[in-house]
């Protein structure tokens, strides 16, 4: 272990490194035309509505009716999540900062739906952030790649918590069955669900210690 966070801090200096499962130049055009869509409708709802109500009554319609989506939209073009050395960054409405070495939480959290998540919940006595590693369907799913895996688990052992370490330790073995293009059962954060799945505690669970020891078995 005390080579590997030698090698997370050799990473340290090489630059941020964008840790979004789905990335907004994905999903940007998508985005836009949802904030198109939606000022439109609200313009042209107001534009109507002015011939018959006061001007401020039709403003104020629109802007209830095609604002929520249009600030949806932004915010989900703003959305960002990275590790600039030893800080983890989340952009929304603002950035928050956490800084890895001084994490006092870390925990694997899954919510099972139609698609199910797996996300890393971290907490520096100031600030929260969660970071999404893996999407699943039945069929397949989005997983972080093998580089933001690999620096996310450097990151982990500049800690000194221990489920931080243990949670490093699944991230490398994820990012093996990614890179030998292993099957989902053989993928740990996969099997964390199936796991969450066969206790029933769905829709929402935390893993505990033991738990996330289970997946390295």
């Amino acid at each position: 272990m005390p080579s590997e966070s030698r090698s997370g801090d050799s990473r340290s200096n090489a630059g941020p490194v964008a840790l979004d499962l789905v990335s907004v130049e994905f999903l940007a055009p998508r985005l836009r035309k949802i904030m198109v869509g939606s000022a439109a409708i609200g313009i042209v709802l107001a534009v109507v509505l002015a011939l018959f109500v006061p001007v401020w009554v039709a403003v104020l319609v629109g802007v209830i009716v095609g604002g929520p989506a249009v600030l949806s939209g932004w915010l989900g073009l703003r959305r960002r999540v990275w590790l600039d050395g030893p800080q983890l960054c989340a952009r929304g409405l603002r950035t928050r900062r956490l800084k890895m070495p001084e994490v006092v939480t870390a925990e694997l959290t899954i919510r099972t739906a139609g698609i199910d998540q797996i996300s890393l919940r971290l907490y520096d006595g100031r600030t929260h952030i969660v970071v999404a590693l893996a999407l699943y369907t039945r069929n397949g799913g989005r997983e972080l790649p093998i580089l933001a895996l690999r620096t996310l688990a450097d990151s982990l052992w500049t800690t000194e918590l221990v489920p931080a370490a243990a949670i490093a330790s699944v991230l490398v073995d994820q990012l093996r069955a990614e890179a030998r293009d292993a099957g989902l059962d053989q993928r740990p954060l996969y099997r964390a669900v199936e796991l969450v799945r066969s206790k029933g505690r769905t829709p929402q669970a935390t893993l505990t210690d033991r738990e996330v020891a289970q997946l390295l078995e």
